[in-house]
């Protein structure tokens, strides 16, 4: 017996084939757009403290 989630979805009625490879296209773009500006934002400085304590203990506290 398959498990639901094992299922293959399947297409909207009425939409091809084409439609669906388009609509994970955009996805997958919006995807890529969201992971970029997540990228780019700056480190917030309560983090860059914690890596400098890190740091500092690392190497002997110099």
């Amino acid at each position: 017996m398959i498990d639901q989630a094992e299922r293959p979805k399947k297409s909207p009625k009425g939409a091809s084939p084409e439609d669906a490879r388009l609509r994970q296209q955009a996805i997958g773009a919006k995807l890529r757009q969201m992971f970029d500006e997540v990228v780019n934002e700056p480190v917030p400085g309560d983090f860059l403290a914690i890596l400098k304590r890190a740091d500092e203990k690392s190497s002997g506290g110099r």
